[in-house]
């Protein structure tokens, strides 16, 4: 790492004790950018780094709600406003009994970068709760949504902070905080959330857009070395939202994806993944993956626990959620003949598997850039709302699949014009980082 990123990665790391992950996303961004500094100087003497690294704002707030045996819960809620140099804080809310502050900033901080690659005007930010709404009732989760937004109402607007969801919060979560800030607010602010229902203010391709942008991206890569998904053997980890969209995607490009996750185990299906079984299972019943083995028959195998990266694959694509791809698990997928690694969850890959990719010369497309369909479509969500339009399904995705190849383009270029071609990691890092730094500078010292 560049000396003059090493200081202030110490005070960084000083100043947010015992938050590892938001550590791994701040060192793995500075790594890359002591080419930055050499060509722009003036974001040293502007202390861009130091700013860009302190949130603009952080939130953390109680939530009490009752459950269905008339029991008081607590809850914590977090909103990490990081970054609004761009647009409005954007980023979306985290279900899930592993968040607290360290998670939701690691995710915040990658956002900016992220939302930047989109060429859409947003800025970062993320939030969530330490609430597993897995188990719970529909009334549960209804009042818990409640309580949650009857905190954070007051800090987000269309214009000033737009949540989407993430993970465990999907349509029905997104409703009833919807529903609560209409209640409060008394406005019908159909912008102030992504990821609404088709019926009310939602998107087409906005379920679709994380898991089809990831493979995008995976194709673009391969379009590099002369190839593509047709025939290729895939694997992908996770089997929610993104998972499901990436097999969809993957497979309408002709690959067979054999094997998904959950966090019991995985399945490995070599005639293919059955993606309307596995959404009717996973989405419908919010059943377990185990129960997809026992459908599909004998031809499939569930190995409860373990690693999904025991299988052999040409493409990888991570989309359960962070650090779960780690040094040995990549080590043994580039001996068993690895091409290719897309990345549909937020820094799924440990540093160590990163560059185990990286130094074996695997095509690796990082989370921020890999998967920022997700947030590029809500932004394009906020631009039906703000026109009260909605367009078909054929050209949101058309829109999207613009984004995603410009994405990888603009990542390709960056990393070529600062040494390191080839480099997706290098190219997103810097190309977001510019963006970012140039409007702080624009605007002055905020």
């Amino acid at each position: 790492m560049d000396t003059r990123l090493e200081a202030i990665r110490e005070q960084v790391l000083a100043r947010n004790p015992g938050e590892k992950e938001f550590h791994q996303a701040v060192v793995e961004v500075f790594e890359s950018l002591g080419p930055v500094l050499d060509k722009h100087p003036e974001f040293v003497d502007a202390a861009v780094l130091q700013r860009l690294c302190e949130p603009e704002r952080q939130i953390i707030f109680r939530v009490p709600w009752v459950d269905d045996a008339g029991r008081v819960q607590i809850n914590r809620g977090f909103r990490v406003e990081f970054n609004s140099a761009l647009g409005p804080y954007k980023g979306g809310l985290r279900f899930h009994p592993s968040v607290y502050l360290g998670i939701v900033k690691f995710l915040g901080f990658e956002q900016i970068f992220k939302n930047a690659l989109t060429g859409m005007p947003i800025g970062g930010g993320k939030g969530g709760s330490d609430f597993d709404p897995r188990g719970k009732s529909d009334g549960e989760v209804m009042r818990f949504c409640q309580s949650f937004m009857t905190e954070l109402y007051r800090h987000i607007g269309e214009y000033t902070d737009v949540p989407a969801g993430d993970i465990g919060v999907g349509g029905r979560e997104i409703g009833y905080l919807f529903g609560q800030y209409k209640r409060i607010t008394n406005r019908y602010e159909s912008g102030v959330l992504t990821g609404k229902g088709i019926g009310w203010g939602g998107s087409l391709v906005r379920p679709e857009a994380t898991g089809f942008g990831t493979v995008l991206f995976a194709q673009e890569m391969l379009k590099t070395r002369g190839t593509s998904f047709d025939g290729q053997r895939v694997v992908v980890s996770g089997s929610g939202n993104v998972a499901t969209f990436a097999i969809a995607k993957a497979q309408q490009f002709g690959a067979k994806v054999v094997a998904c996750s959950d966090s019991s185990g995985y399945v490995v299906d070599e005639n293919g993944i059955d993606v309307p079984l596995l959404r009717q299972i996973k989405e419908k019943e919010r059943g377990r993956l185990k129960e997809y083995a026992v459908r599909r028959g004998a031809s499939v195998s569930y190995i409860e626990g373990g690693s999904v990266w025991d299988v052999d694959t040409a493409v990888a694509l991570p989309c359960a959620t962070q650090n779960e791809l780690n040094t040995e698990a990549a080590t043994r997928l580039v001996k068993n003949g690895l091409v290719a690694v897309a990345e549909g969850a937020n820094m799924p890959s440990t540093s160590g598997a990163v560059a185990v990719f990286q130094e074996a010369g695997i095509l690796f497309g990082p989370g921020k850039a890999a998967n920022a369909g997700g947030v590029a479509t809500s932004a394009l969500e906020m631009q039906q709302n703000a026109s009260r339009d909605a367009w078909s399904f054929e050209h949101t995705e058309q829109r999207l699949t613009q984004i995603m190849v410009g994405i990888h383009d603009r990542c390709a270029e960056t990393a070529e014009t600062y040494g390191s071609p080839g480099n997706y990691v290098v190219g997103a890092n810097i190309a977001g980082f510019v963006k970012v730094a140039d409007a702080m500078l624009a605007q002055g010292l905020i």
